[in-house]
């Protein structure tokens, strides 16, 4: 799905970035306070570009994730991470779109999928591909929740199509499921406590507290997106590419816990996994053998209470004494 906007048409998403960011919601992510004009208004990021296409494609699952949470022995990975990267098969598909433009209608262009300050969300709102739900993800009334977005700047004064509105109403299931209450308010999060963040952003040792409603993720958390009753309009996604790897649909935690730093690459080259580093990735495995309840998988975790990197060996006695408190 692809449809247009003007970058003027998100007037009210830089006063939405700072009160999340003055409230501290970002955590770790300072990223999200350099370059804050360009993020705040799209306008900046290139002041050139009259027209701003946004593509939409799905990535719906042909199975339910929550079905894996509660398979102890197993870790869950986050349905857009279970193959190929998403940046580099839908930047490749936006730069043959691009292309095409260029060839038909001349212009200049400017590709971004997710790697640049460009509010993408609030974009596909104005562009009228769908809204930004409670859970502050997008939700579409055709494709569901299961979204990835990218978007075409362009110099052609291409006509805009008409916004999308909020059809939440009184749903608040993406609310209710949430395993750490990320959520303040409705439309509100507070990434700090969010299992995705917890588990790819950031980058020292989890809080205790939080530890044990991490459950057995180990690379984000589809939980908010696989409750919202718009995805039963959702078309399941064709592209192999999006399709789950055998050995990452259910992926074992005691396989898992042994990857050393070559292993790791290997096992996870061209997966959007790859960039978090074998020493984080390890870090949540053993936070999940920790809430496995599995006394098997305590000699696993007991050869890593002295690795090198001290987050994860902490990670690793938190397990161990986790394990032996549960078999007592």
């Amino acid at each position: 799905m692809a449809k247009v906007c003007r970058p003027d048409s998100v007037p009210e998403f830089s006063k939405r970035l700072h009160a999340f960011i003055e409230a501290g919601f970002h955590g770790e992510m300072r990223w999200l306070e350099r370059r804050l004009e360009w993020r705040s208004d799209p306008q900046k990021l290139w002041e050139s570009a009259r027209s701003i296409i946004m593509l939409a494609e799905s990535y719906t699952p042909d199975f339910d994730p929550l079905i894996r949470v509660p398979w102890r022995e197993t870790g869950v990975i986050s349905v857009y991470a279970q193959n190929s990267d998403y940046h580099v098969v839908v930047k490749k598909r936006l730069k043959r779109l691009a292309s095409w433009i260029i060839a038909k209608a001349g212009g200049e262009v400017k590709v971004f999928v997710d790697t640049a300050p460009v509010p993408e969300k609030a974009l596909a709102q104005a562009a009228g591909i769908g809204w930004q739900g409670k859970h502050t993800n997008l939700v579409s009334r055709t494709l569901g929740n299961w979204i990835f977005l990218g978007c075409i700047f362009s110099t052609l004064p291409l006509d805009p199509d008409q916004s999308e509105v909020d059809h939440c109403g009184s749903c608040r299931a993406c609310l209710d499921i949430c395993p750490t209450n990320a959520f303040p308010n409705p439309y509100q999060l507070d990434a700090r406590k969010c299992i995705s963040y917890l588990t790819i952003e950031h980058h020292g040792s989890v809080d205790h507290e939080l530890r044990p409603l991490i459950g057995n993720r180990i690379y984000g958390c589809d939980d908010c997106l696989a409750v919202c009753p718009w995805n039963k309009f959702a078309v399941q996604s064709r592209d192999l590419r999006y399709q789950p790897r055998v050995d990452l649909r259910a992926p074992c935690l005691a396989e898992l816990v042994q990857l050393n730093d070559a292993d790791f690459r290997q096992k996870f080259s061209g997966s959007p996994i790859k960039r978090i580093g074998r020493n984080r990735f390890v870090r949540n495995v053993l936070y999940a053998i920790g809430n496995s309840g599995q006394s098997s998988l305590t000699t696993a975790a007991q050869r890593l209470c002295d690795d090198e990197d001290s987050v994860v060996a902490d990670a690793a006695r938190w397990a161990v004494e986790r394990l032996k408190s549960k078999t007592a």
